[in-house]
């Protein structure tokens, strides 16, 4: 299970100790194949902003609130197995750690991807 990257523990354990920690303006989650990040045409990290927060029913998860939707692929992107959240469109910090989804999809020329409200989890263990 993966979880925060350690950038972001680092940022947070110095947050814990008084430093200042500015949160990222805006988060943006990564697609992968085995290989790495994915890079066919017509793909680039999706913007999303809407996490719930976390409650005391279980303090541990956040998932998101909107649709998180790429748009339809205009090449073969290969077969997506993780996904990670950055601070920026490209480059940037990782946030979240890359993780397994739970199942992996062969995207292929024309096919849509999109993820559901709450089919993505962030989880602290």
């Amino acid at each position: 299970m993966a979880g925060l990257s350690r950038y972001a523990q680092r940022e947070l354990l110095d947050h814990i100790n008084g430093s200042s920690f500015t949160a990222p303006t805006n988060r943006y989650v990564a697609l992968f194949t085995a290989a790495a990040e994915c890079s066919g045409t017509g793909y680039a990290r999706e913007l999303c902003n809407s996490w719930t927060a976390a409650s005391d029913a279980d303090p541990s998860v956040s998932s998101n609130s909107a649709i998180i939707d790429f748009g339809t692929g205009n090449a073969d992107w290969g077969t997506l197995t993780r996904f990670a959240i950055y601070d920026a469109s490209t480059g940037g910090n990782l946030l979240w750690d890359i993780t397994a989804l739970t199942a992996s999809k062969v995207i292929n020329t024309g096919d849509p991807v999109s993820f559901p409200v709450g089919d993505l989890d962030l989880t602290l263990d």
